[in-house]
């Protein structure tokens, strides 16, 4: 319609009102159409371009003259005068079909007409003819309705959308493929419809689409649909923009094709793939130590997330005591917890039993028919009367059902015929349900760890051995000296699975003196415990003779000297209270610290002799004298060594450590463990064996 300020008003393509003039469609352009208007007796009155382009005739040779006379075959002359009667004579009147007309050239157009009666403002009466070429049309309709199939029949999910990114066409196979109705679209955008699925990029996508006019082709898209929530599904999607002949942007175009197949092959590929990169890095990751928490933590961090969100690692409580370890038929089976790994935070690893701790299980337990039978045991769905199968109790099967674990899978771990325990995993984050192949991939784990755990067990147990019959050959309680306050530790090995052969003695002797002894038989495990227990009961028999310290050392190397393969270092230490006078002589051992009242700690210049066992060595020995209140400290290596430091420095931290004010023995025992061992397991890959003495 006309404006006031001379412009043309009208509506834009998401129906919106803008100043300025639309732009017609192009379909009017193919078609042609031709328009001319008769008066009451049939005379032309008007007549446009197209009509001229159409028929041939110019505005000037038509305008005036009788329509019927011009356009109309002879045949036909009397036949359209009654139909144009008729048409003038209903107020309502209109006629439409096809009819032959006349074109200036001498031949006959064979045109579509709509013909329809007019009234002007002064009562008069005119009729309005629009005419087309009849083939034109009908290859129009043609194309049109083989556009409309092939969109209807199309196995690809087909959208058109206007330029405000509403929805105006639904095609049904993309129906199928969003599972919801053609209607449910139209008109709204697709933030409204798939919220799920990234819309907010999506749009942006689009609109970049339409702003430039670049298409995007075969974008893929992943998510799930609203119909099923528990399959996740992969679209290929382009967009491109949609122009008329005349290049005025219609809208947009989508495609959309359900990849759903290849793109779950893919995966399988990459799961394989994937499987055999996690067992390389099992092979490497699990049981690089003897330790039996260890390596079943290293379990539990291969397979997760890999495998499972939640993984936990338990070994049957007689195992670990060395007994039968297969439940019995219809009994319960005691379960170790060793270790829990978590891929994210979850109720689930509260419903696991925490490492260190023992749960019993009754036989209708999933994981008590794992160990006892032997054989994996799978739940790819679970159901609640699963879950109270899987947990320990009804507390654990309600976060389990909370944590949304929906699979569940346990493994025997077997080594040498014997099962050990079972590796327990579940599945809440990880939408997939634990599979065949899953299983294949978790009894490897399985298997390979096993070996490790029981290497590691045994270890264990021989460790605990030895280490039980070290401390049985240490003093557990100082005697009451004359004189000394003393105080000692012992601390074993946390970094290897051996103990090793130090000690430390004190032994009261004739006229109130006191012997210090520290030693540390060279290698580990049960052999040098015992070795260090023959030692320190040697030393014991030797200082009840009354011996010189260095003449002690001569006697002891003769007898290190005829214990095969063994070699050892000691310092030993005669103090006297009445004189105050303390003898000390060294075989091989790292010097002994004083620290006396007000005056920096300093190591005893002691001549270091050789190690007890070299035989045929000369060993002398030093006086010093200890005032009221003066400390001596006696140590093993294992004390201040580290692998990444030279030894000198380690003495200097040892004497700054003894720095300072006098604490109470048992407090200088604590921070020299604290400071020099600390809590990397390069610091205690040795045992330490440590004494302190306080002249009253």
């Amino acid at each position: 319609m006309s404006g006031t300020d001379g412009t043309w008003s009208g509506s834009g393509p998401a129906g919106g009102p803008h100043a300025g003039p639309a732009r017609p469609g192009g379909l009017l352009d193919v078609l042609g159409v031709a328009t001319f208007v008769l008066d009451d007796r049939g005379r032309i009155v008007f007549w446009s371009p197209q009509a001229e382009a159409l028929l041939g005739y110019p505005a000037e040779e038509a305008l005036g003259r009788y329509g019927a006379r011009l356009l109309v075959p002879e045949e036909h002359y009397h036949l359209v005068l009654r139909l144009f009667a008729e048409l003038m004579a209903d107020e309502r009147g209109s006629w439409e079909g096809t009819f032959p007309a006349l074109h200036k050239d001498g031949g006959v157009r064979l045109l579509e007409f709509r013909n329809m009666r007019l009234l002007d403002d002064g009562g008069d009466a005119y009729a309005l003819s629009l005419a087309t070429d009849q083939p034109t049309l009908r290859r129009v309709e043609r194309d049109l309705a083989l556009s409309v199939r092939l969109v209807e029949q199309s196995p690809i999910g087909l959208a058109i959308m206007d330029t405000d990114l509403r929805y105006v066409a639904v095609n049904p196979a993309l129906e199928r493929i969003s599972g919801i109705p053609a209607d449910a679209h139209l008109g709204r955008r697709v933030r409204d419809i798939l919220p799920f699925l990234h819309s907010d990029s999506a749009e942006r996508a689009m609109r970049r689409v339409l702003e430039t006019g670049e298409p995007v082709l075969d974008k893929y898209t992943i998510g799930r649909m609203p119909t099923d929530q528990h399959e996740e599904r992969a679209w290929s999607v382009s967009l491109h923009r949609l122009e008329d002949a005349g290049g005025r942007v219609l809208g947009l175009a989508t495609s959309v094709v359900d990849v759903t197949d290849r793109h779950r092959a893919g995966l399988e590929a990459e799961r394989a793939r994937h499987r055999l990169a996690v067992v390389a890095d099992a092979s490497v990751r699990i049981g690089t130590t003897l330790d039996l928490a260890q390596t079943a933590r290293e379990l539990a961090d291969v397979a997760v997330p890999e495998l499972a969100d939640v993984a936990a690692v338990d070994v049957l409580d007689a195992v670990l005591a060395g007994r039968r370890s297969t439940p019995a038929p219809d009994g319960p089976a005691v379960f170790r917890a060793l270790a829990l790994g978590v891929g994210h935070p979850t109720d689930a690893a509260r419903a696991a039993d925490p490492p260190g701790e023992s749960a019993r299980y009754g036989a209708d337990r999933l994981v008590t028919r794992c160990v006892r039978t032997g054989r994996p045991v799978l739940v790819a769905r679970t159901t609640d009367a699963d879950l109270a199968r899987i947990a320990r109790g009804p507390d654990s099967a309600g976060l389990l059902a909370r944590a949304g674990v929906h699979s569940y899978l346990a493994v025997p771990l077997i080594a040498r015929g014997e099962v050990l325990g079972a590796l327990d995993l579940k599945r809440a984050r990880n939408p997939l349900p634990f599979d065949e192949e899953d299983v294949a991939l978790a009894c490897e784990l399985a298997a390979r760890a096993a070996v490790c755990i029981d290497n590691a067990r045994w270890y264990e147990r021989q460790r605990d051995t030895a280490l039980t019959l070290q401390r049985s050959l240490l003093p557990q309680h100082p005697p009451h000296l004359y004189g000394l306050d003393v105080a000692s530790r012992y601390q074993p090995a946390e970094a290897v699975s051996e103990v090793g052969g130090d000690w430390f003695d004190t032994l009261p002797l004739s006229r109130d003196r006191t012997a210090l002894i520290v030693g540390d038989v060279m290698g580990s495990g049960i052999n040098a415990a015992t070795t260090m227990g023959r030692l320190r009961t040697a030393t014991q028999t030797l200082a009840e003779l009354d011996l010189d310290p260095a003449e002690l050392l001569r006697h002891l190397d003769r007898i290190t000297t005829g214990i095969d393969n063994y070699i050892a270092t000691c310092v030993y230490a005669l103090y006297d209270p009445h004189s105050g006078a303390c003898c000390v002589a060294n075989a091989g051992h790292l010097p002994p610290a004083v620290v006396r009242h007000g005056r920096r700690p300093e190591l005893l210049d002691l001549p270091t002799g050789a190690p007890l066992g070299v035989g045929g060595t000369v060993f002398r020995s030093v006086t010093v004298e200890l005032a009221p209140g003066d400390r001596l400290v006696l140590y093993t290596d294992g004390l201040v060594e580290r692998r990444d430091e030279d030894i000198d420095v380690r003495l200097q931290a040892l004497l700054a450590v003894l720095e300072g004010e006098d604490r109470p023995l048992e407090e200088t025992c604590d921070r020299l463990l604290d400071h020099l061992r600390g809590r990397d397991e390069q610091d205690d890959h040795d045992d330490a064996a440590l004494l302190v003495a306080r002249v009253r």
